[in-house]
């Protein structure tokens, strides 16, 4: 008993070293959007696509790689993803070209994708026992909160001292101290049966959110009438229509449309959504501000968004607590409304630099969000049968990765144009995000009703 405790123990370890990497580049990058611009002669537009790039592969994939693990073995999904996770770093950390950047960061998405829902599963095979299999997902939740505070704190301080291409460097080591750990000990497990791969939905998938992101991003700097903005919008509606028709009529569906029959489930999601849009709006215009506005170093910027960050982290275990007393409404309500709030304050910095607002903003919004994004993700599994809970969680984390992207290249292009950051366009980016936070606010206290648990 002790041998197989031991060995769960290091399995958790090693998955745990990807999930660290996995949620630290969600974040880190921000810090290091100026650095990457002045060596890169990147713009704005280049500089959400090395956000986004990321977040549309990220997102959009996972909805399949779990079932890959299923098929094909989640040990061997997990690796993989690893592998192309480092690669993908190295890729980012040699590139030349603000181009070659975004085509890394893809590979960084993909790996993201592959490796991330795999390692809850290997976690459930690796802890048959309930109670210890909830202490090994606590720890697990725990490192990917402690990795969204150390992205902006870390990535400032390596930036500072080492250079942009160093946020990327870091991933090399703890991807193989990683990956040597996963080989050695994490044992493989898959779950064929009944299981059959929905690729032409996948296809359509990535094909819909990557098009309608494409032309959102690039309608701001070449126009919105530009031939090949209309014709991305034009493919992402084909492709979004193709995805409906499909996934009517496959047995085991990418995307059950049926789920959105439930109102708690499609209000849960649609909150989820705009929750990331505006915090990831807000994350990448306020690092421009500061990085250019403020002409701030990395350190100075990533202690600031440290303050954001930190509470949110640190107060995840008692919104999870909230919920569970309270259900998911008035937290998800209230929490959501409250970020919403923090950012109108935070809007309000151009004018007043007031340091001291400043903080109390970002303590705000992590709050907020601390106690809005349990009650989300509680409502979106407890809106459909348990037998469909893994199915729910995919699709509630790919609902808030892009959210996160659309948000970026919606809102991302206000913030300049070319090189240069404009003050207003800081702002308009940040009261947007506000905006969606207030909308979800409302879709989850008036659509959650539903159901409270």
């Amino acid at each position: 008993m002790t041998g197989r405790h031991d060995h769960a123990i290091i399995t958790l370890i090693a998955v745990c070293f990807g999930l660290f990497m996995i949620q630290l580049d969600l974040t880190v990058v921000n810090v290091a959007l100026k650095s990457i611009q002045d060596n890169l002669h990147a713009g704005v537009t280049a500089l959400q696509w090395v956000v986004d790039a990321y977040a549309i592969l990220f997102s959009s994939l996972m909805l399949t790689t779990g079932d890959l693990g299923d098929l094909f073995g989640r040990r061997r999904m997990y690796t993989g993803g690893m592998v192309l996770f480092v690669l993908g770093s190295i890729a980012c950390a040699l590139a030349p070209s603000y181009a070659f950047l975004i085509g890394a960061r893809s590979l960084q998405g993909i790996g993201a994708a592959a490796a991330l829902p795999n390692s809850l599963a290997i976690l459930r095979n690796a802890f048959p026992d309930a109670r210890l299999r909830a202490r090994a997902i606590g720890w697990w939740a725990g490192v990917s909160g402690l990795a969204v505070v150390a992205g902006p704190t870390l990535g400032g301080f390596l930036v500072g001292a080492f250079g942009w291409r160093s946020v990327f460097w870091i991933n090399v080591p703890v991807g193989i101290l990683g990956l040597w750990l996963s080989l050695g000990f994490v044992t493989e497990s898959s779950h064929p049966q009944g299981r059959k791969l929905d690729i032409r939905g996948q296809v359509f998938a990535v094909s819909a959110l990557a098009s309608l992101i494409f032309a959102v991003i690039e309608g701001q700097p070449i126009g919105w009438g530009n031939i090949l903005v209309i014709a991305a919008f034009a493919w992402a509606g084909m492709s979004g229509m193709a995805l409906w028709l499909v996934e009517r009529r496959h047995i085991h569906p990418l995307l059950d449309f049926r789920f959105f029959r439930q109102p708690g489930f499609t209000a849960a999601n649609a909150a989820s959504g705009l929750m990331n849009f505006g915090v990831f709006a807000t994350l990448f215009a306020f690092s421009l501000y500061l990085l250019h506005i403020q002409q701030l170093s990395p350190e100075q910027v990533g202690l600031r968004l440290a303050v954001m960050f930190a509470p949110f982290a640190l107060s995840l275990p008692f919104g999870g607590r909230i919920t569970g007393h309270f259900g998911s409404r008035y937290p998800a309500a209230l929490g959501l409304g409250a970020t919403g709030a923090g950012m109108l304050l935070l809007s309000l910095i151009p004018q007043v630099t007031d340091d001291a607002l400043m903080y109390f903003a970002l303590l705000i919004i992590g709050l907020g969000l601390a106690a809005a994004t349990p009650a989300l993700v509680a409502a979106a599994i407890n809106a459909l049968p348990p037998e469909r809970s893994g199915a729910a969680s995919a699709f509630n984390n790919t609902s808030r990765q892009a959210g996160g992207a659309l948000g970026v290249a919606l809102l991302g292009g206000l913030v300049g144009v070319g090189t240069s950051i404009s003050i207003g366009g800081v702002v308009a980016a940040i009261l947007g995000s506000a905006a969606a936070l207030l909308l979800g606010a409302f879709i989850a206290w008036r659509f959650m009703a539903f159901h409270t648990t």
